[in-house]
């Protein structure tokens, strides 16, 4: 050929032409073999990424139960209306044309062309509106009007085109009768059945069961970058915060396909969920619900705590917290006007008072100074002999230097018994100055006052208890003996000491939480014994004989207002005097365990602002009691309280 025979004859010129030819097809050639062969799964990938949506799928959040199977919080069926937008092109369109570019020319007649900017706001617009009139005439026949919010729409329509938009939520069986009676036929809309938090039983246990909120986003080890995520909760407080990631399970994830406008054309389950585990508590409900009842009835407006607990293995049978709260508020959200009045300064009604509140114990503090005294050596048959204040005739009174402290009991001569159950302030803080500072520390600290119970981790205060005896005086000594002054104490603290006297002498871990998904808790939530006290037999008895006395002697007994026929209990009453919003306010207890020849059940009642302790808290124990006899019915052995 001609070509071939101008190279053989050594043309120079066609020769670099041809060698320029070849070397830029070689590099062509190598071009797409970079693109086709090495970088194919790059790109590939890059597809993918521009074509796929990854969605977090929400799991089933585990249901929590009492100790005998009875639901406290699970999970129903919401019925939300939803919208595809994908399904909307055709009503857009006739939207564009019939309506919006009409009124456009007819509000801009100069204009021949639309320019390209107002086209695309102008299409923009024809969606909303056609969006706009379903909601609003969906909504409107449900009874639930609601004009759609731009700003929602587009926010929705720019970031996630591929995912439902959600119209009408939380319909009730009739809403959906309705619903699919009327609108089952429209292209694009569909009923859609969601899991959401529920507690059947209301307020009841509010405070140990907690609260959840709305959390599509968890922190977590959850390795994939998610496009969206499905509405999700988290718990927040009690034990849906305490073992949130026990409840919540594992969540799944499904893959859209979407054109290239971003509306879906299939989706694909990549990963299944992992349902959230059950929780058994130990709080019995019916015992549960009957506290609540015996503290709303103590006074108006009562702002207190009640912890019941088994007194051998540490098990917490009910935990109350007045005033209280609806958990069924959160799921669906609460509005700030709401949340407001639940954290309301006087009241807050959020606010757990069983585990959080820190208060001054007043005279049920008594008992961990009868430990001191009686361990100190002194003889509960010695009399002691109160003095008379003029001021006060028939009353005590007690001088530290020249400040006087106030007896509510008579003067004349009490024994250890008649001084506890008639809570001699002069009595104690005699005996608790001569036992001293440091054994009164040293008992406190065995008791683990100043310290955590445990059974809360993140949602328990400190509290305050003295470490040494650097600043302090006899008058702050003296107010330490009856429960004032710079130390305070959790209801759930008043509960494990109440109870080691009860059983002998032994701390015990309150437990809330019996298992998980059957299994029981790791060593992280501890249990059983906490300290053994190693207290001497006669003062227990000692003690547990004063406790008796100052219920069942139905003439002197400060806290003779829980007495009941057949059923002894041992308690001791306190009145604490708080300075509270600059004045005094008052925090009455009564400490108890029952029944006394057999101790089964320690019950903590503490109220603010009550009269006393005795006229207040007594009788919320007393109705507390009579509802285990009623539980018991005519089982001796108590059974039916299930307290294994």
């Amino acid at each position: 050929m001609l070509v071939f025979d101008q190279l053989k004859r050594d043309d120079r010129r066609l020769q670099v032409i041809a060698a320029g030819i070849l070397l830029g097809m070689l590099v062509l050639m190598v071009g797409l073999w970079w693109v086709q062969i090495v970088s194919s799964k790059r790109y590939e990938a890059n597809l993918k990424n521009q074509s796929f949506r990854s969605v977090r799928v929400p799991a089933l959040r585990g249901d929590i139960y009492d100790r005998n199977g009875k639901v406290l919080a699970e999970n129903r069926p919401r019925y939300d209306v939803n919208f595809y937008l994908e399904e909307i092109l055709d009503y857009s369109r006739f939207m564009f044309t019939n309506n919006v570019v009409p009124e456009y020319r007819a509000s801009n007649p100069d204009i021949k062309k639309i320019p390209g900017k107002v086209y695309s706001t102008l299409i923009l617009e024809a969606r909303y509106r056609a969006v706009s009139n379903i909601t609003h005439r969906v909504t409107s026949t449900l009874d639930q009007p609601h004009i759609l919010e731009p700003k929602r729409f587009f926010d929705h329509l720019v970031n996630y085109p591929y995912m439902p938009f959600p119209i009408a939520h939380n319909l009730t069986l009739q809403q959906v009768a309705i619903f699919s009676e009327q609108f089952n036929a429209i292209r694009g809309l569909e009923l859609e059945v969601r899991p959401i938090r529920s507690y059947p039983n209301g307020a009841t246990a509010a405070h140990l069961l907690g609260r959840v909120q709305r959390d599509d986003r968890p922190d977590g080890d959850e390795q994939i970058a998610f496009k969206y995520y499905l509405p999700d909760f988290a718990g927040r407080t009690g034990m849906e915060g305490l073992f949130d990631s026990e409840l919540r399970g594992k969540a799944g994830v499904k893959s859209l396909l979407v054109n290239n406008v971003g509306y879906r054309q299939s989706e694909e389950i990549v990963s299944q969920t992992k349902p959230g585990k059950n929780l058994s508590l130990t709080i019995d409900l019916e015992l549960q619900a009957a506290a609540e009842k015996a503290l709303a009835g103590a006074q108006a407006k009562v702002q207190g705590a009640v912890v019941v607990m088994n007194v051998r293995n540490g098990d917490v049978l009910a935990l109350v917290s007045l005033p209280t709260f609806d958990p069924n508020a959160f799921p669906n959200g609460i509005s700030h006007a709401d949340w407001a009045r639940l954290n309301d300064e006087k009241y807050s009604h959020i606010f757990n008072r069983a585990t959080y509140g820190a208060y001054a114990p007043g005279s049920i503090f008594k008992i961990i100074t009868a430990v001191a005294i009686l361990e100190s050596g002194v003889d509960p048959k010695e009399k002691f002999t109160v003095e008379s204040d003029p001021a006060r005739p028939g009353k005590g009174a007690y001088y530290v230097g020249r400040r006087k402290i106030k007896d509510t009991a008579p003067s004349g001569e009490h024994d250890f018994e008649r001084a506890f159950k008639l809570s001699s302030n002069s009595y104690f803080i005699h005996y608790g100055l001569q036992a001293g500072l440091p054994k009164l520390i040293e008992v406190g600290k065995r008791f683990h006052l100043g310290e955590r119970t445990g059974a809360f981790p993140g949602q328990e205060p400190f509290t305050d208890y003295p470490t040494s005896q650097q600043g302090w005086s006899a008058g702050d000594i003296a107010n330490l003996c009856i429960g004032q002054g710079k130390v305070s104490v959790t209801p759930l603290q008043m509960a494990c000491m109440t109870a080691a006297i009860a059983n002998g002498g032994r701390i015990l871990y309150p437990r809330l939480v019996k298992s998980v998904d059957g299994n029981p808790l790791d060593d992280t939530y501890r249990q059983g014994v906490r300290t053994n006290l190693k207290l001497n037999s006669r003062h227990v008895d000692t003690i547990q004989r004063a406790m008796l006395a100052d219920v069942v002697d139905t003439r002197e007994g400060t806290g003779r207002a829980a007495y009941i026929p057949n059923f002894h209990v041992g308690g001791k009453t306190g009145t604490a005097e708080v300075q509270k919003a600059g004045r005094m306010d008052t925090i009455t207890w009564f400490a108890s365990y029952g029944p006394f020849e057999d101790p089964k059940y320690a019950v903590v009642v503490m109220v603010e602002s009550g009269a006393s302790g005795g006229g207040t808290c007594a009788p919320v124990a007393r109705k507390i009691y009579e509802a285990i006899q009623k539980r018991e019915g005519t089982t001796p052995n108590f059974a039916s309280l299930n307290l294994d």
